[in-house]
């Protein structure tokens, strides 16, 4: 009889575990990706550790190579392979919004990043009846909040078809897609008419291009005369040292685990939007004190590493995920250190915001 109790006891327990790991453990922020669901994008289950290495052999090469790249356009490719292998992985742990934010006292990390998105809205004066680009709209977290928020039309672009139709999805299901227009393009050849929008903004997404310069160009055409941009950028700090193999290693990490070209200076970012004709109406760390501190969502204990890499390890196992699922976990915790440092050290920020306005006569 104790036998059989403790076999019984053994399988209730069992069955709690695998309910708990794969039917609870949806979005950490916002439920409705569960681990079960990690497809890897609009990638084939049998080409998802190919596009893996892929990736990573691309990152990892010299910053000159991935530059000499860009040329050929492979970056914006590879940044496309990136969020297919991602997306999935990003809702499951983070939510519906693929950016940090300042923790806030008393708050939650989601009441931290709607706050920051509204900030966006804000400084751009965001309102009813205007019509507002978000340049690197990922699956639409910040749209959404932006467009509740503020009442505004708000137009999406990312180069990722499997986002395009997450975010969709997201807005129908919470009754937005009225006001939330999603489309699959490239921000730095944008399909929208000369000074077709009211204001602009893109949060932690223009790191991706391989010249800060294009995608600024673009937004600057996109907009209407006396319309205003912020952009939210990472970008090494004053503190970053190249002659430190620490600093080295820690922003190699995040540009190799985050796919970018290479991470710009702080002080470059205002001369390149006065580069391509705007007007800098204000330029600052939003990370800097007294703000909190925004890495506090990457220090994950080493038990949830363990139990999140068990879980995925475990899924691919029975073919739930596809192979390479559990490679693609490992590179985004690794990361996830090399960006704790970054934050710690005071050598990156993640938000350093840049808000701009086009002239009401542009200069021929």
């Amino acid at each position: 009889m104790e036998v059989s109790t403790a076999m019984w006891t053994a399988a209730v327990v069992g069955v709690a575990v695998i309910y708990w790991f794969v039917w609870v453990m949806g979005a950490a922020e916002v439920k409705g990706k569960r681990a079960v669901n990690l497809k890897m994008g609009s990638i084939t289950r049998d080409k998802v550790q190919d596009k893996y290495k892929q990736y990573w052999s691309f990152f990892r090469r010299p910053k000159e190579d991935i530059a000499a790249a860009s040329d050929g356009d492979k970056v914006p490719v590879f940044v496309d392979t990136f969020y297919n292998l991602v997306t999935d992985i990003y809702e499951w742990g983070w939510g519906q919004s693929f950016h940090f934010s300042p923790s806030l006292p008393g708050r939650s990390h989601r009441e931290a990043t709607r706050l920051h998105e509204e900030r966006a809205a804000d400084l751009i004066a965001a309102r009813p009846g205007q019509r507002v680009v978000d340049v690197g709209c990922g699956v639409g977290g910040p749209m959404r909040a932006i467009a509740a928020h503020s009442g505004a039309h708000v137009v999406g672009i990312t180069i990722n078809e499997y986002q395009v139709a997450r975010a969709r999805a997201h807005n129908r299901k919470a009754g937005l897609h009225d006001r939330c227009e999603v489309i699959c393009g490239n921000f730095l050849e944008m399909p929208f008419a000369d000074a077709s929008f009211d204001g602009a903004y893109s949060i932690e997404a223009t790191c991706h291009a391989p010249r800060l310069e294009d995608v600024y160009r673009e937004v600057f055409r996109v907009l209407k005369p006396g319309a205003l941009y912020v952009s939210y950028e990472w970008v090494t700090t004053a503190l970053y040292r190249e002659d430190d193999p620490r600093h080295v290693e820690t922003i190699r990490g995040i540009e190799a685990g985050n796919a970018l070209p290479g991470l710009r200076a702080q002080h470059e970012v205002a001369a390149v939007a006065r580069q391509v004709g705007f007007e800098v109406v204000e330029d600052r760390d939003l990370a800097l004190l007294p703000a909190g501190s925004w890495w506090t969502r990457l220090k994950m204990g080493r038990i949830a590493y363990w139990r999140n890499h068990l879980l995925v390890s475990a899924l691919t196992a029975l073919r739930v995920a596809p192979k390479g699922v559990v490679e693609v976990h490992e590179m985004l915790y690794e990361t996830a250190r090399h960006l704790s440092d970054g934050g710690e050290t005071g050598i990156f920020t993640p938000m350093h915001m840049i808000l701009c306005r086009k002239p009401l006569v542009t200069p021929n």
